[in-house]
């Protein structure tokens, strides 16, 4: 098995992070992703994930946010079964594997060159998987994505490292080419980026946020063709009880008080 040596730093380093905790988390007896992928990539990659500070709190956060997504994922290619999906700022996560899409699937995975160059030597090639090698908010690789087809655009620990400026213009772009689907991300309050920018997994990274969301609905007014859906929980009574005392507290505050549930939240859209 070759070992992979990696040199990511800012905010291509935090894709290390997310992936060391679904990894973790996949190592349980009990765990929710079960991403051997994930788990393999950690034993290749020649890297100190010690540095980060990832523990299993966050591990699990991780994995509950990705399988949340996940399963929204394929409750769209159930109704649509040949949509395309568009992962934007893939880093080195395992949906396509974890999802398996049907056939009549493709599936678009975007992240910068070094990261997509990476990716290959990890995992395998697999029918209708396409990878692009560009910044996602670089307008011209949308040209290689199909116009008439449902998609299901997801982007997971991507908004708060875009400028506050990128965001809605990228997702304008998006909902301005495709001809219909569904958008999901993860979005945070400006209190939201401020308890992200203490965490010491980010500080490690040197890594900055920028886009905050207060109201969902802002790019509803920024960008007239989406429609806002709702928000999906990201903690289910039963996942919770696995955390922390310390993470479950927070959990618990967080659906007590209004401001608090605004700190991380995950957004649907229909456009």
């Amino acid at each position: 098995m070759a070992v992979e040596k990696v040199n990511l730093t800012g905010a291509r380093e935090t894709l290390l992070m997310t992936l060391y905790g679904k990894a973790l988390e996949s190592r349980l007896p009990n765990s929710l992703l079960q991403d051997r992928f994930a788990d393999e990539a950690v034993r290749r990659i020649d890297y100190d994930f010690s540095r980060l500070k990832v523990d299993g709190n966050l591990g699990l956060g991780f994995a509950i946010r990705a399988k949340t997504l996940d399963v929204r994922v394929r409750d769209f290619l159930a109704r649509y079964p040949d949509a395309i999906v568009l992962h934007l700022g893939c880093g080195l996560d395992t949906r396509i594997f974890r999802v398996d899409p049907l056939p009549g699937v493709d599936w678009f995975d975007v992240d910068y060159p070094d990261v997509v160059a990476l990716r290959r030597r990890l995992y395998p090639c697999r029918d209708r998987y396409h990878l692009i090698a560009s910044p996602v908010t670089e307008p011209a690789w949308l040209a290689e994505v199909p116009r008439n087809r449902p998609a299901m655009i997801v982007a997971e620990g991507l908004t708060p490292y875009l400028a506050a400026d990128e965001g809605p213009r990228l997702f304008a772009r998006l909902v301005s080419h495709l001809a219909g689907g569904e958008l999901m991300f993860d979005a945070y309050s400006r209190f939201g980026l401020k308890l992200m920018r203490l965490s010491p997994a980010l500080k490690a990274t040197g890594a900055e946020v920028h886009w905050a969301i207060e109201d969902p609905r802002e790019l509803e007014r920024a960008i007239p063709k989406l429609r806002f859906i709702g928000e999906v929980p990201s903690y289910k009574p039963e996942q919770g009880a696995r955390l922390g005392w310390s993470a479950r507290l927070f959990v618990g505050l967080w659906r007590l008080i209004p401001a608090m549930r605004k700190v991380g939240r995950l957004l649907r859209y229909r456009f």
